[in-house]
Parts: C-alpha cells; structure tokens; sequence
C-alpha cells in the first residue's frame, strides 16, 4: 500500500499529459530561461560545495570529539530545516538588514534577489548532502593505508589529494550528485532569498510554481522533466554504487 501510494502521483504526472501537450508545455515562454538558469546556478553551486566541502569533510573524518560533533551537527542542518526557515534566515544573514548587510552595502555589493542569491540558496541547502556522503567516504578508507603513506614521508596535503581522494571518489561523486539533485529541486530558501524574477532568480521549481496557475501542461511538462531527472539520477547512483560497495 505505501509503495502505490508513492508510485501512483508519479505515474498520474506521465499519464494525464499527452506528448503534444507535453511539446506545447515545454514551449512556454518562462521554460527555457528557467532551465538555463537552473543548468548555470546548479553547476555554480555544486562546484562550491564540491570544492570547499572535500577538505571540510576530510578534516571531519580525521577528527574525534565533542567540537567536531557540534559542527557536524552544524553543516546537517540546512537540511531538516523548512525551506522557507533556511531563506530567511539567509536573508538575515547577507540582506540589507543581515549580519554582513552594511559590510556588503560598503562594498556595493547587493545580494538579496539576484542570480547569485540563487547560488548561495542552492549551495546552503545541498551542501549537507556531499558533506555527509564525502565524510562517510573518508571515514570508510583503510586507515593502515594512510599510516604507511605517512611512514613513507608523505606530506598531508599528498596523503588527501593523492590517496584519500582517489580511494574515496565514488562517495564523494554519489554525493556530488546527490547535492546537485537537491540544489536543481529547490524552492522555499530560493523564492525568499532570490525572489521569482524571470530570466533572473527564476529556476525551474519556480517555473512550475508561477505557470501553475495560468498553463497546468507547463507545469506538469516541467515537472516531468524534474522527475525523469531525479529517477535517473538516483537509479544510476544505485547502480553505479552497489557494485562500488560489494567491492
């Protein structure tokens, strides 16, 4: 029963919509400026995660105690919080009236409602999901491999880039993409942090929240495409990674 009640909205997506309706869904005007969007913020965003979350994720593995419980604790979080929690709070933290406002404002830099707001939405919210993956990685490796390479001179920054790395990359790629999908998937922190501006800050979750109520075969078309997306997405990753595992 819970497995049709989760397959059945899935299946009414594909099966009210005809392939021509489809075509005319995909046709409207604000599909393609969202999607363009979407394809340039998401690709911002995870190379931000990617690069700044595998040397957290590394030091995280490689540390034990309270302090390091509390910021894992920390970097989780965006990603239990309501969305619309996580878009306020960013707009406390770097709008006119934040935190770092004035300190912005003094630099003549604007964030709120602008495409690089979308960034920083999409990057807060799927940032705990690389961050969990990439830390499970790094803490799975054969830790008798890194006490040689260290026995054998090399230094901390050879020992993460090349034996660390290598050694952990389809966790860090599984959570790659798992970050990726929530940061094309997102919608709460965006539309109160970036705004709904068309060709701007809208992507294409805001594109099915703004045609929803004038062209429902926009809505849906879109919808569709999320959810090819996201299915193939996750098969390959459980597909690609089972075998990774057993290995």
């Amino acid at each position: 029963m819970l497995l049709a009640f989760m397959v059945l909205p899935i299946i009414s997506l594909v099966a009210t919509l005809s392939w021509s309706e489809f075509r005319a869904g995909l046709a409207h005007p604000t599909v393609l400026p969202a999607l363009k969007l979407s394809v340039l913020t998401t690709s911002i965003s995870l190379s931000v995660v990617v690069v700044f979350g595998t040397p957290l994720a590394w030091l995280l593995s490689q540390r034990r105690g309270r302090a390091v419980r509390v910021i894992e604790t920390l970097v989780r979080l965006p990603a239990v919080l309501p969305p619309a929690v996580a878009g306020v709070a960013l707009l406390l933290a770097f709008g006119r009236m934040g935190l770092l406002g004035g300190w912005l404002a003094s630099m003549g830099l604007t964030i709120p409602f602008t495409t690089a707001a979308v960034v920083m939405a999409e990057a807060f919210v799927s940032a705990p999901f690389f961050l969990q993956a990439a830390t499970s990685a790094f803490r799975g490796l054969d830790q008798t491999q890194l006490t040689v390479a260290r026995t054998l001179g090399a230094s901390p920054a050879g020992i993460f880039f090349r034996i660390a790395v290598p050694l952990a990359m389809p966790g860090l790629v599984a959570g790659a993409a798992m970050a990726w999908a929530r940061a094309l998937g997102e919608f709460g922190a965006t539309l109160m942090f970036a705004g709904n501006l068309t060709g701007k800050t809208q992507t294409l979750t805001l594109a099915v929240y703004t045609t929803f109520e004038s062209d429902m075969r926009a809505a849906q078309a879109v919808s569709l495409v999320l959810v090819a997306v996201a299915f193939t997405l996750l098969y390959t990753l459980t597909v690609k990674t089972r075998p990774a595992a057993q290995r």
